[in-house]
């Protein structure tokens, strides 16, 4: 054989196994998935919020926080800077108000991506823990939210070799967390094209403490969105290019040990936990091609997606609300307080519906 037939041969090789790598791309993000309407009661798109709304956490008495402006790569952005809004869901009014910024925070960088709440039961005192991806690069920060004049006071930023694409958070402490790595990779080109053709399971759950930071899960598609029960025994994953959410054992060392997984049917992104019945609550991308390849005409459609009794051998997963994106586009998150669903996007508007 030539060199000429050689290189032939090779090429052909290369171009099946991409060709292969793309089909499978496409079979996982639901490329083929025509979106259908099921919509809830009464909802309206909250005012102020124009440039997503990626995650959302509540606290128990209805204080809302959002994060908004995320710019992500492959992903629609603008040129807004990041900002956290505050929304008080006992307020008939329901609207949300940007919350002020520390002076000593460089705001020209800030791009949020997840969020969550810690309340200290000595005092009362509310921690907000942001991941943060400023030039791209991955930090988390910590601010404390003083509720009388709306406004947050930075407590400190925490980097790590191991937190090295953080996507979403869940605080444990003051100042400890565990926190999902949706890339294997930290090389934007890597992560961004190779990583996501190949995809091998190689992304991971970090616990991270000032006294000890070390790799606690690994072996998903995409770690997403990352949650803790009302009890604090186990944390949820969302492996959002495997379409499942994990089900994880705290053990006393803050390792985690799988105890089984829950298909979800969707790419889902954020989960949010009920504390009152310890239902899961998630945002999800019915059809993420249509994210990726952004078409104003032909939109990304939203999804949120229930389980109920997810610990039990028959858990519940019920599909709430679906749109086409001619309502909202391109659902990442969804929290309830109360009979009010609130769902984010990852660079549209919030929309809130009443619950049935």
């Amino acid at each position: 054989m030539g060199k000429l037939g050689f290189i032939s041969i090779v090429i052909a090789a290369l171009a099946l196994v991409l060709g292969q790598r793309i089909l499978n791309l496409r079979t996982r993000a639901f490329a083929s998935r025509e979106l259908a309407q099921k919509h809830l009661p009464n909802c309206v798109l909250l005012k102020n919020i124009d440039h997503g709304s990626e995650d959302i956490t509540i606290t128990g008495d209805g204080l809302a926080f959002i994060s908004s402006g995320l710019k992500y790569p492959g992903l629609p952005s603008t040129d807004v800077t990041g900002k956290i809004f505050f929304l008080d869901m006992t307020n008939h009014r329901m609207k949300p108000v940007e919350l002020r910024m520390p002076r000593n925070f460089d705001l020209e960088s800030f791009n949020p991506h997840g969020i969550s709440l810690y309340t200290d039961p000595s005092d009362d005192a509310i921690y907000l823990f942001v991941v943060n991806h400023p030039e791209h690069n991955s930090q988390v920060e910590i601010f404390h939210f003083v509720r009388d004049d709306h406004s947050l006071v930075h407590l400190k930023t925490i980097q790590h070799e191991l937190l090295h694409s953080v996507n979403d958070i869940v605080a444990l402490g003051v100042e400890s967390f565990y926190a999902t790595n949706d890339h294997y990779f930290t090389n934007e080109l890597l992560k961004t094209l190779v990583e996501i053709l190949l995809l091998q399971p190689w992304t991971n759950v970090v616990y991270y403490s000032p006294e000890e930071v070390k790799v606690v899960s690994e072996g998903y598609y995409f770690a997403n969105g990352v949650n803790i029960s009302p009890d604090k025994r186990h944390v949820y994953v969302v492996d959002l290019l495997d379409h499942n959410v994990h089900v994880l054992e705290r053990k006393e060392d803050n390792a985690l040990v799988q105890v089984k997984a829950v298909a979800v049917g969707s790419l889902c992104d954020n989960v949010e936990v009920d504390a009152v019945t310890g239902d899961l609550w998630l945002g999800c991308h019915p059809n993420a091609m249509k994210v990726l390849r952004f078409d104003p005409t032909d939109p990304p459609g939203s999804e949120v997606i229930q389980i109920k009794n997810i610990h039990s051998d028959q858990p519940v997963v019920t599909q709430v609300y679906e749109d086409d994106g001619n309502v909202i586009m391109g659902s990442s998150v969804a929290a309830t307080y109360g009979k009010k669903l609130l769902i984010g996007t990852v660079f549209h508007k919030t929309l809130c519906c009443d619950l049935e």
